[in-house]
């Protein structure tokens, strides 16, 4: 029997019917159809090689790996919380977030907002949620979730980048900031003081940090106060209220316990620790903090991504097109610990208004974020206007409810809203009586500068191509939906 090769070095000679040129043709076809298949088997002993022990691959060849598999080639061990029993504090803390009775409406809990079943954000698709003595009363934004904050360093506003300690003069700041266009998060170089170095300029300095979407709150512990005294959530009066409903919990026995018996007599210590509890609940629960997304074991070398979540991810971080790391960064810190999509800071984004908002029915009325209504402390900082907390995106696909006014309820008409605000804003905002496009109608035209124009995918003007196609926007969705916890193999 004649081996292929054999064929094409010894051809035998022409019969009457086949010329030669044919037979040599047929041969260097199978040679070919030989070939590709010894390529296709050294790619499978690849791809397997490359799971068995991925840290030997070099770069360029582990990529085509991950393309091939959906493996990280790369694997990082993740630095979760510590998994450990609730302590007495802790499970007090579980308690009172579940207690409806300690609402002016007696139906209304922490958990009524917040539901574990869903991500501690609202359970339903309403944009505000409605609360006070008689559970009629509406919100003003959507609850965010309560989940991943375990991290959350307090409310400043400091230089992006830098390791300036120059203090923060607000006043100051207030005067420099006059006529700039809007913080930027990328700071600004300094101007050289001839005796110390000085602070930054007004334009580089970042708010970051706190809890709601003001970031008004501290604490967990604060941050708990604020539903409980708000006259359109759980609509207690005053402390007093709350302290006098603590005192008949059938867990009262376990206040005393814990923090001794004379502190049901001294209703402002009463509710310190009561809020302290909460707090305690929400940092030692897992629940609060799962990690237990696709991604994470993605991360970890533990699970596979399909080709359109890998593009996906790498969408999501590409600054040139969504550029959706930028803000939600998504890569493990440098000592281990897992992201968390989100870098803390805020931003102007001109999301539309909403106008199933009932106070949106005043057009007077203009939640501005940082400098306003619900926090009064930066009203002078103009230049924050309109600025709101970046969220974490993790379980992004579960909730309802997008943006601090909770104007979009699907992933989808959010994707379109970065990829269409600046190319086709006439697809993005309502039209005046005269036609006009009424761009960025949820902020004073005299903040509109504030909004970020400059970083991807907001960098382009209107008729320009959109930063990303249409099935970019699906696989980026495809990559976000595996950052929801529990995931199965």
């Amino acid at each position: 029997m004649n081996h292929p090769s054999d064929a094409v070095m010894r051809p035998s000679p022409p019969t009457g019917d086949e010329p030669g040129p044919v037979i040599i043709r047929r041969a260097w076809l199978r040679l070919l159809a030989w070939c590709a298949g010894g390529l296709v088997l050294a790619l499978v002993v690849l791809g397997a090689y490359a799971l068995v022990y991925p840290e030997r691959m070099p770069p360029a060849v582990g990529a085509i790996v991950e393309d091939i598999t959906g493996a990280n080639p790369h694997p990082a061990q993740l630095m979760r919380p510590p998994a450990a029993p609730l302590s007495a504090v802790a499970l007090l803390g579980k308690q009172i977030f579940f207690d409806r009775t300690l609402s002016a409406s007696g139906v209304q809990s922490c958990a009524t907002c917040h539901s574990p079943q869903h991500s501690y954000a609202p359970d339903n698709a309403f944009p505000v949620q409605l609360g006070g003595a008689r559970m009629s009363e509406a919100g003003y934004r959507p609850p965010p979730s309560l989940a991943y904050l375990y991290r959350q360093a307090p409310f400043s506003i400091g230089p992006d980048q830098g390791d300036t300690d120059a203090p923060v003069d607000m006043a100051q700041l207030a005067t420099q900031a006059a006529g700039t266009q809007r913080a930027q998060k990328t700071a600004l170089a300094a101007p050289a003081a001839p005796a110390a170095p000085a602070a930054p300029a007004a334009p580089a300095m970042v708010p970051q940090g706190g809890l709601f979407w003001d970031g008004r709150a501290d604490t967990l512990q604060i941050q708990a106060l604020g539903p409980l005294t708000n006259p359109v959530e759980m609509a207690n009066a005053t402390e007093a209220d709350v302290a006098r409903k603590l005192l008949h919990t059938q867990y009262l026995d376990q206040f005393k316990k814990i923090f001794g018996p004379s502190v049901v007599n001294n209703p402002s210590l009463l509710i310190s620790e009561a809020l302290f509890a909460v707090g305690r609940y929400q940092i030692e629960d897992q629940s609060f903090h799962a990690f237990t997304s696709k991604y994470d074991y993605w991360l970890e070398g533990k699970a596979r991504l399909t080709h359109a979540e890998l593009r996906g991810l790498r969408l999501f971080n590409d600054k040139d097109k969504a550029n959706c790391a930028g803000c939600h960064l998504s890569q493990p810190s440098r000592d281990g610990l897992p992201p968390l999509f989100t870098d803390t800071q805020y931003e102007a984004l001109g999301v539309p208004r909403n106008p199933a908002i009932p106070a949106n029915k005043d057009p007077k009325f203009f939640d501005m974020g940082v400098c306003g209504p619900f926090r009064d402390d930066l009203a002078q900082q103009t230049q924050y206007c309109g600025m709101f907390l970046t969220p974490t995106l993790r379980n992004v696909a579960e909730r309802k409810v997008f943006f601090h006014n909770g104007v979009y309820h699907e992933l989808r008409q959010v994707m379109d809203f970065y990829n269409l605000r600046n190319t086709s804003p006439e697809k993005i905002y309502p039209r005046d009586a005269s036609g006009k496009v009424q761009k960025y109608n949820d902020l004073p035209v005299q903040y509109h500068a504030n909004i970020d124009s400059a970083d991807a995918p907001f960098d382009r003007k209107p008729g320009d191509r959109p930063a990303m196609t249409d099935q970019d926007i699906q696989d980026i969705i495809a990559f976000m939906k595996t950052l929801s916890d529990g995931y199965k193999d």
